[in-house]
């Protein structure tokens, strides 16, 4: 690896890192102006033309609110936490293809960070390592609110990951590699998309995306309905604002691999490639945001029963019939 490859990584790393930043920023504001239109009610209009600078006022706010910790808290490991909540979301996004090759100076440069050859090992291991934040938030707190959200997490995020995991088996049977961006490559006409194939495994991988994520209607681990805000409750300033990112990015996250897994990644019709990665995963936040909007908070043991005894069963019916469709070749299409 030459100085090129190296100045190369750098970019990618530095580019990405912005990106993602300004999406989660954004991210916010398309909630709350979708959410607004969903209720009949107006949203943020007021920082900026059409509220455009919400974000940026809003990070303004938190950098200023004063940064409070419980008396009886663990410092360490509650100033620790947001930022192990913050780290893994953004661990998983460099093995995400955002696009074809390009060359440049005679070179040819792949627009992913990293390609590794079991980039979707990566991702979950990635990805479970959030859990690990949310309880030491609860514990670390001192707050019996808190500890009981961290507790929630935790139970939900080990059971919907199984299901999780799961749903992508079928993809993984029929692209016969780890590798994100051959998966992508794999589908590179509409036709060729794995949802195609994959109906239920989408559908698996989606509900299971949104309950990892403890997005509505998953969201009890910060049920304030009898646990204020949960893990959460007792942070304030940058600290909560760094919970906050790392939710979007997990969001964001979920939705650039289920872009990747089910719907082409990159592949797309006359507009660049990058800019059809972005439509698909903007789309799929609208779908978190709909939800939202939509659905009402599952009870708990409702959501530990639908994990456990729907989910779970579905997914392994997936991988068992995609495995016997594709050994008798009724998938070869």
């Amino acid at each position: 690896m030459d100085f090129l490859d190296v100045l190369a990584v750098f970019i990618k790393i530095a580019v990405v890192l912005v990106v993602l930043l300004t999406l989660c920023a954004y991210a916010t504001l398309l909630e709350r102006k979708l959410v607004a239109r969903f209720q009949s009610r107006i949203g943020p209009n007021r920082a900026g033309p059409k509220g455009i600078l919400q974000p940026v006022a809003d990070f303004v706010k938190l950098l200023f609110k004063e940064d409070l910790t419980p008396a009886g808290a663990n410092r360490f490991i509650f100033t620790l936490a947001p930022v192990m909540a913050f780290i893994p979301a953004f661990m998983a996004i460099a093995v995400i293809p955002f696009g074809d090759s390009v060359t440049l100076f005679g070179r040819r440069f792949d627009l992913i960070i990293s390609d590794f050859n079991i980039g979707i090992l990566f991702i979950f291991a990635a990805g479970s390592l959030g859990v690990y934040a949310l309880v030491l938030a609860g514990w670390s707190s001192n707050s019996k609110y808190s500890l009981l959200g961290g507790l929630r997490a935790a139970a939900q995020m080990i059971s919907y990951e199984v299901a999780l995991g799961l749903s992508v088996v079928g993809v993984l049977i029929l692209a016969q590699t780890l590798s994100l961006s051959e998966i992508v490559r794999q589908q590179s006409t509409f036709d060729q998309w794995f949802i195609w194939k994959q109906p239920l495994g989408f559908l698996l991988f989606w509900i299971c995306g949104v309950a990892e994520t403890n997005r509505a209607p998953f969201d009890l681990p910060e049920c304030e309905n009898e646990l204020v805000a949960g893990y959460h409750t007792e942070y304030s300033s940058i600290k909560f604002a760094m919970f906050y990112v790392a939710e979007y990015a997990n969001m964001i996250t979920i939705s650039a691999v289920a872009t990747s897994l089910f719907l082409g990644g990159w592949n797309g019709p006359l507009l660049p490639p990058v800019v059809w990665f972005l439509i698909k995963v903007v789309f799929f936040l609208f779908l978190y945001i709909w939800l939202r909007a939509t659905l009402p908070r599952l009870r708990y043991d409702q959501l530990m029963r639908f994990g456990w005894l729907v989910l779970l069963p579905l997914a392994l019916a997936n991988v068992m019939g995609t495995a016997l469709f594709e050994q008798l070749g009724w998938l070869a299409w």
